[in-house]
């Protein structure tokens, strides 16, 4: 890297929601802004949550000069506690930002992360960076914009973002600070793309507010409101809607309390009503109850799943109560969401959506609001993130229809040179994904997600070998199967495959049945042939070979007798 580059590295979330990490590096020091997580589907079996690499950079860790996070969602801050030990750097964010990432910190025995506390508005310094978080509104309290100002240019890292004009909880975005900042001259903008296919605007919480009371009030039933937890406004309208129907409320699930308790450190949700414990609200007629559960994205650990299944030790539902789903889905969790809306119906509960009735906003701005921002920004760069390929395509086509001289699209890995001269991907960087697994993290592409998934689609056979050293059988071959085939619905079927597996050993020369591994696939493909599996069926077929001579065998024989 030249001394003289401004560049720009996305290590997570360009062409993807979450995973959220960025690098831009000037005089070969290199500023990190956001470190996030995402959940994982159905192609890594067994995972819960994964986690951008930070390889490239960990390895110039010594050039890092610190990490900025624009906000406290989990898919902008929320790896933190599992990659801070291998980046090492000071973090910059502002006080409920850090509230919650100390809470995330201690729950790691991390104590020695040096976190500094900034105020929106403030300029600070890291390393050749002069930095400053501007004010926007978004689904959760102190979310900015980031400013850069670098010898080369200026830069607007935009975040997560949305002009909401009447926001309930935190302040209006600092439009006067974004104009004067854009009058200063920008080179470039990176920005949100995650609503750049919706045409208007996002709305305002005010109006899910008053949304929210005028279906809640009638209701004569009992009521689970399901949102992302991190989304405070929208806990404190369902908290201030039940209190004006007369209905107590009860949080269910961590993350939800947890949030709850540092928005009101840093002096949020001051005015909330009190909170009843989950066994009394329990008692409660239904009519008098609003529950704010966990589980909007129908994660199977979360408050909402175990209310659903029935296995929720304080929370019963009965026929025609309500579960309100005051959020969005967010995209790849649409099987397990469904799922988990036709379990409810099923058991006669009520589920009400957004495509039901006005029951949420998105934080992201609309196409109207990313044109209002292109406006006052007048960057010569677009760089579009925060999106899968087509929101990166379509929110280029934008910047290029409003006059912005130079959009490029990036994918995660491209190297941009920012400046000097006309922007473009000059390289490529290491990225992948990590996956914690029994507290360790493991990269997506390991072998044990691979067999995972072979198993979950192909089963396994199990065939086990009794040989003596000269590979002569000493026994019937042992066979098992699970999800593969079944063994007994064919008559004859798991007599025929032994035979062929038997066929198969003892036409092995001396030299292969004294080989393991060479009777290990001999064993296989007489497996594959006796099943006759199709090319596109394969399972996990494990062959055990145990080597006895014809006296162990003779005297394992008399014990079983004996026993």
């Amino acid at each position: 890297m030249a001394d003289q580059e401004l560049l720009f590295a996305p290590l997570g979330g360009a062409g993807e929601f979450g995973l959220n990490l960025n690098l831009y590096g000037l005089d070969g020091q290199w500023l990190m802004v956001d470190l996030g997580i995402s959940f994982a589907d159905e192609t890594l079996p067994g995972a819960e949550i994964i986690l951008p690499d930070p390889g490239f950079i960990a390895e110039r860790r010594e050039d890092l000069c610190g990490l900025i996070l624009t906000h406290a969602h989990e898919d902008h801050f929320g790896a933190v506690p599992y990659l801070w030990q291998r980046l090492r750097c000071p973090i910059w964010c502002t006080r409920f930002t850090a509230a919650l990432l100390r809470r995330k910190l201690e729950e790691v025995d991390l104590r020695d992360v040096p976190v500094h506390v900034i105020e929106p508005g403030e300029r600070f310094q890291v390393g050749p960076f002069d930095c400053c978080l501007l004010r926007v509104t978004h689904s959760i309290p102190e979310a900015h914009n980031l400013a850069l100002r670098t010898p080369l240019g200026n830069l607007l890292h935009t975040g997560d973002w949305k002009l909401d004009p009447a926001p309930l909880l935190g302040s209006l975005t600092a439009t006067d600070d974004l104009e004067a900042f854009g009058r200063e001259g920008v080179l470039a903008m990176i920005g949100d793309s995650t609503n750049i296919l919706t045409p208007g605007t996002s709305g305002s919480e005010a109006e899910v507010r008053d949304s929210l009371l005028e279906l809640i009030g009638p209701m004569r039933r009992r009521v689970v409101l399901t949102t992302f937890a991190s989304n405070v406004a929208r806990l404190d309208t369902a908290m201030k809607v039940a209190q004006a129907v007369g209905r107590e409320v009860a949080v269910v699930g961590r993350s939800m309390r947890r949030m709850i308790d540092a928005a009101r450190e840093v002096g949020y949700l001051e005015d909330m009503p009190l909170l009843l414990d989950e066994r009394s609200a329990a008692e409660l007629p239904r009519e008098r109850i609003l529950w704010l559960a966990t589980g909007s994205q129908g994660e199977s650990r979360a408050a909402l799943a175990r209310i659903a299944t029935g296995n929720h030790p304080s929370v019963r539902l009965e026929p025609e109560d309500v579960v309100i789903f005051s959020s969005k889905i967010i995209p790849g969790n649409e099987r397990v969401i469904y799922g988990l809306h036709n379990l409810l119906v099923s058991r006669g509960i009520e589920v009400i959506t957004q495509e039901d009735h006005f029951v949420h906003v998105s934080g992201h701005p609309c196409r109207d609001e990313v044109e209002q921002m292109y406006r006052w920004i007048k960057p010569r760069i677009s760089i579009p993130v925060h999106g899968e390929a087509r929101h990166l395509h379509e929110h280029a086509a934008l910047a290029r229809s409003l006059g912005v001289p130079e959009p490029v699209q990036v994918r995660n890995g491209d190297l941009v040179r920012l400046a000097p001269g006309r922007a473009e991907v000059v390289d490529q960087v290491p990225t992948g994904r990590l996956v914690i697994e029994n507290d360790e993290l493991i990269e997506a592409g390991d072998d044990l997600f691979r067999a995972r998934r072979r198993l979950m689609a192909h089963g396994t056979v199990l065939v086990g070998l009794v040989l003596d050293r000269y590979g002569t059988l000493l026994a019937s071959p042992n066979l098992s199967a699970f999800g593969a085939v079944d063994l007994d619905r064919v008559p004859g079927l798991r007599d025929a495959v032994m035979a062929d597996i038997e066929e198969a050993i003892e036409a092995l020369d001396d030299d292969a049945a004294t080989n393991d591994e060479r009777i290990r696939e001999a064993g296989r493909v007489a497996v594959r042939r006796a099943f006759r599996l199709a090319r596109d069926k394969r399972p996990i077929i494990e062959i055990q070979i145990t080597r006895l001579d014809r006296e162990d065998l003779d005297a394992l024989m008399d014990d079983a007798g004996a026993a």
